[in-house]
């Protein structure tokens, strides 16, 4: 069934991406609140890397699935004392969004993993309820993460408003595509804008997006928490 439902998806994204005269963009598959077994079916299928809010439930995932070789990126708000655990068990972090995580992630980091890849979330829509940096400080903490040995600057991260009005959202994914290419230019490495969920990835793709993180297309709906 989840092996059936891959394989649409990732279909669709081919098909949005063709329209848009856009490379296909990865597919994060968001498996938060999911079971490891739902992990692992998807898995069988051919999906490598699945996205988690938490880090506790992700850690016990972590463990149970260590030998299927999988990449974990943690899309969730990070808190700085749990930095030192998702320093260890996360190949990506895409929630950084204040200096004092970027130290804690460096120093944590293993010295037999490579480095961690890192993310820079952006609240683009200046909402009060949501995490990320402002625009204005995307470059000061880019340059902060770049001079780490331990991580490796990737890109950008951002979860626009759930606007009604599609023009709306649009306008979210132009400015984080301009926000992508300035940084781009700045630093080598950066190769990862990571914007569109299963409601607005085509909106993303059409925008720029070379990472969409889809769950509940994938694996239905979550329980609550």
């Amino acid at each position: 069934m989840l092996a059936d439902t891959l394989s649409e998806t990732l279909q669709r994204l081919e098909n949005v991406a063709k329209d848009a005269h856009r490379p296909r963009p990865a597919l994060l598959a968001v498996s938060k609140l999911k079971p490891a077994s739902a992990v692992a079916e998807l898995a069988h299928a051919g999906q490598r890397a699945f996205g988690e809010n938490y880090v506790q439930e992700a850690q016990g995932k972590i463990a149970e699935l260590a030998d299927m070789d999988l990449e974990w990126h943690l899309i969730g708000h990070l808190q700085s004392n749990k930095a030192d655990v998702a320093a260890r068990v996360f190949d990506w972090v895409q929630t950084v969004d204040r200096h004092k995580l970027i130290g804690a992630l460096s120093r944590n980091r293993p010295t037999d993993r490579p480095p961690l890849n890192v993310l820079i979330q952006v609240n683009i829509d200046d909402e009060a309820s949501k995490h990320g940096c402002r625009p204005d400080e995307i470059d000061a903490l880019a340059d902060a993460i770049a001079a780490e040995p331990a991580l490796r600057l990737r890109g950008l991260m951002a979860i626009p408003a759930p606007h009604a009005d599609p023009a709306l959202r649009v306008a979210a994914f132009v400015r984080m595509q301009a926000l992508y290419t300035a940084l781009a230019a700045r630093h080598t490495d950066v190769d990862t804008l990571s914007m569109g969920m299963s409601d607005d990835f085509a909106q993303a793709i059409a925008y720029g997006a070379t990472m969409v993180r889809i769950g509940t297309a994938l694996f239905g709906a979550r329980p609550a928490k």
